[in-house]
């Protein structure tokens, strides 16, 4: 057993010998010992985003602190599932990172596990790439991940790409430039586990964490992988603010049949963390798992879960 598992071994047994009120409890108490402007920064982070719960302890707003104290509670087997499904050390010192910040506010952890090799989701030492790559980028913006992709592949690394974006002044921005490339399908659509119509919610801070949402607005089309792409498709990204698990059942045929290598945002909620590697896991047995991080290590996100 080397450090980190014994590290980690050592945090879920702590955690597990405690209830969920002294879970809540201890997390406070390591937010409490944070400097006051480290603090405020990850208060007004979680405040704009909204995806974890919201942070104001002069208002007695804890709902950050209590959601997270939850998971813990409720999932820490969950965690210790995907632990021992890593498939590396990196991977498995960056859930130990996660976690640790999570509970203890702890930032040396998350700060020695942030990659800095590679860009976003194109680990090399993990994901290569053919001529005849069919790849799938959901959550396309404004065609920064597919650049990137051909940045480190290059432009005869790919049979076809489909982009898939909701917000109709990004896509027009994703068309114009990737316009020169051959072989890409832009479609403006949502992705999720059913077809039928949403509603694009704008959030104020980014327009990269649009997402869909059941109130009246601006109409959007909404598919599944399933039914939209018919050929074989190889790589699938998902970054799509927390609507991964959704696509994630509407591709079930295509990762059965086709087994493509997965890259998937897990960082938009608590739980996709340990639910997504778990589904695909039901779905075929047969991936391997691996984690990456590569955002501030005040608090862990840009978490990338490469199922391969």
């Amino acid at each position: 057993m080397n450090e980190i598992d014994q590290k980690f071994e050592a945090l879920a047994a702590e955690i597990r010998g405690l209830s969920e009120k002294e879970i809540y409890y201890r997390i406070r108490k390591h937010f409490d010992q944070v400097p006051r402007e480290i603090q405020k920064s990850c208060m007004d982070f979680f405040n704009q985003f909204n995806y974890w719960g919201r942070l104001d302890p002069e208002k007695g707003v804890y709902e950050e602190i209590e959601e997270k104290g939850q998971a813990l509670f409720a999932h820490m087997e969950d965690f210790v599932w995907l632990y021992h499904h890593l498939g590396d050390y990196r991977s498995k010192k960056t859930l130990y990172a996660i976690l640790n910040n999570w509970y203890r506010y702890d930032f040396t952890t998350t700060a020695q596990a942030k990659e800095y090799l590679f860009d976003d989701y194109f680990d090399l030492d993990l994901v290569s790439c053919s001529t005849e790559e069919v790849v799938v980028d959901l959550g396309a913006f404004t065609g920064d991940t597919v650049l990137s992709y051909l940045k480190n592949y290059g432009q005869d690394c790919y049979k076809r790409i489909y982009c898939y974006e909701i917000t109709p002044k990004i896509f027009a921005l994703l068309r114009k430039n990737l316009e020169q490339y051959r072989d890409i399908e832009f479609r403006m659509k949502g992705v999720a586990d059913t077809e039928g119509t949403m509603f694009l919610v704008s959030n104020q801070t980014s327009a990269s964490a649009n997402t869909l949402g059941q109130e009246r607005g601006e109409e959007v089309p909404v598919t599944t992988l399933d039914q939209d792409i018919t050929e074989p498709v190889t790589l699938i990204k998902a970054d799509i603010e927390g609507f991964e698990q959704k696509a994630l059942e509407g591709a079930k045929h295509h990762i059965l049949n086709d087994h493509p290598k997965l890259l998937f945002s897990v960082y938009h909620n608590n739980e996709d963390l340990w639910k997504i590697p778990q589904r695909i896991h039901q779905i075929s047995p047969e991936y391997r798992f691996y984690l990456r991080f590569k955002s501030s290590p005040l608090y862990p996100t840009e978490i990338t879960l490469f199922a391969l």
